[in-house]
Parts: structure tokens; sequence; C-alpha cells
């Protein structure tokens, strides 16, 4: 079930005890790792856990403090120093692996199964996989696949736009012209990731990256028209399947108090997303204005702010200066 933040803020809901893991079958599928244990069925095994472990100290036999739910990876030194084991000592050392009941093991580089392994694996039911990746590369791949698979999450009510390269997020109110100003955009040239609910996830201290759900995805709702599949209308260059959000744009209702807006942009407001703060520009809407060109500037305005360049800031630097002068 959904359940509202308690934030006061309309716009974001979460996944009540939501629990993510991250399927066996699907790691194997898209690594294409090869399954040494055909035997053992995949099914219903998650890995829960976004780090992994390379047991270089457990088959050493240190095993304080070890993560034995985390994916285990055996690369060049941990393959070197079980070579170098006498068979009794090795025999013993991947045991002890493996009466861990670690999720699997993914031995990188092409390298040798040890027989102990095999006999261990099927002794404990846990899956073995191979992989040609180096042991780097592989390891910084499923790091980075894992913490999106697994990142903690937030749905919110709003557009999602890819905007020149900028992930623009755009809430408000509903009825004030969300899905119009995404139509509009991308008309333009710009390309859609969700209408309605976004899925956020966060999978870095500094990133937040936005999807569509499956359910809805690609489909805009058109107050008088209905739903219409922007990917069949405007081709596969309007949609995108995810973008990081750079920025949230809020429109507002223009209630003819022009003071309660900023002016110059030198006061900069920020929305929380789980624990990450993004910058927001609160637009104020009223008929006529053209939401889409506004959206653009805004987007171009905020590389801007990426690159150095402050236009606001210099300004009142410019200001400054000439008072002393």
């Amino acid at each position: 079930c959904m359940k509202r933040l308690g934030t006061g803020n309309k716009d974001f809901c979460r996944e009540e005890n939501a629990m993510y893991c991250a399927e066996l079958k699907k790691i194997v599928e898209v690594f294409h790792l090869e399954n040494i244990l055909p035997e053992i069925n995949l099914e219903k095994r998650c890995i829960t856990r976004r780090e992994v472990n390379r047991p270089a100290l457990q088959l050493a036999g240190f095993y304080e403090r070890f993560d034995n739910d985390r994916l285990q990876i055996i690369g060049r030194v941990e393959h070197s120093f079980l070579d170098s084991l006498t068979p009794e000592k090795r025999r013993e050392a991947i045991c002890y692996l493996f009466e861990y009941h670690i999720p699997c093991l993914i031995v990188c580089k092409n390298l040798e199964i040890f027989p102990e392994m095999i006999e261990y694996g099927r002794k404990y039911d846990v899956p073995i996989f191979r992989t040609t990746q180096t042991t780097t590369d592989f390891a910084a791949e499923i790091i980075f696949w894992l913490r999106k698979e697994l990142a903690d999450r937030v749905m919110m009510h709003g557009v999602l736009v890819d905007i020149y390269g900028e992930g623009v997020l755009i809430i408000g109110p509903s009825g004030i012209g969300k899905s119009e100003a995404a139509l509009e955009l991308i008309k333009r040239g710009h390309r859609l990731i969700a209408d309605d609910a976004v899925e956020i996830k966060k999978i870095a201290d500094r990133t937040l990256i936005g999807t569509c759900p499956e359910l809805i995805r690609y489909l805009i709702e058109l107050r008088g028209i209905g739903l219409i599949n922007v990917k069949e209308l405007f081709g596969i260059s309007a949609v995108k399947w995810e973008k990081s959000i750079d920025l949230i744009i809020k429109l507002q209702a223009w209630d003819g108090l022009a003071g309660s807006f900023d002016r110059l942009g030198l006061d900069e407001e920020y929305i929380e997303i789980l624990g990450n703060k993004v910058l927001c520009n609160t637009i104020p809407i009223r008929p006529g204005r053209n939401v889409a060109v506004i959206c653009e500037s805004a987007a171009i305005a905020n590389r801007q702010k990426k690159m150095g360049q402050h236009t606001a800031k210099e300004l009142a630097q410019r200001l400054e200066q000439n008072k002393k002068g």
C-alpha cells in the first residue's frame, strides 16, 4: 500500500514496509555469468546487500565481522592464495567459507574452479558462477547495479523530463498543467521519463535517479483527450528510461502577489528528497505564460550555475562595486 510522507507535502508518497532485493537469476542474465552448478535452483534467491565482499581474510582464517550475506567475489589474489595452499589446507579454507551459507560465489577472470568449490557448493547449496571480466571491473559494475536495484526510493507526483541533458522534475497541484507542459517540451525535442508518478531512487549521497513505473511507462494523461503513448506518437527519441534529477520546477497558481516570488534568483529554494537537497524554482502560472520555454530557460540556467556562472550573483557583485565606486 502507499502511504503519504509526514512532511505536509502532498507530492510525496512512499511504499510502506517495502523490501527490495536483487534476484540472483537477474544478476546472472545481466552480467552473462557462467553457471557452474546449474542443478542448484536459483528461484526465489535474492541479494539484499548493496556491498560485495572479496573473502581474502576469510580464506586466511579470519572470520570476525564477516558479512556472509554479501555477494562473494574471488579474484586473482584470492585464487592465487588458494592455489598456494596444500590440498588439505585449501579444502579446509573453502569448507569454512561455504559453511557460512554465503548467497553465491563469483569467480572472475575466467579462473579455474577448484574441485573443492564444486564439492562444497553442492553440499551447502551455494551457487557458483564465473565471469571473464577482471575483478576490478566486475566489482565496480555489480556494486553500481546493486545500488540501483536496492536503493531507497519514494514515489512522487509529478512529471520528469530530460531538458538539454538536465533532469527536470515538474511538480504542482493537480490540473495546473504539468502534463501539458511536458507535451510541449516533447514537441520541442526533449524527452519524457515519467508522467504523473515518478519513482525516485537514491543511488548515492548526491545522486537521485528518477524512472517511471512499468505500468504507465511512456504514457501521458491529457484532460479532455485521455491517455496518449508518447513512444508511439513521437518515436523512441522522445522517451528515456531513467534520468538523474538535477532540478525541480514547482508550478504555482499566480495569485497577483508578485512580491511572494523571487525576482532575481538570489534566494535559492531546495526540496529534500531521501536526504538529498535538490534546487527548486517556483514558477507562477497564469494564462498566456509559455511554461515549456520557462522550463527550458530554467534548465539552461541550472547548467550555467554548475559551470560557475550565476547571473544573479554577478549582478549583485556589479551593484556592490558600483556603490563603492
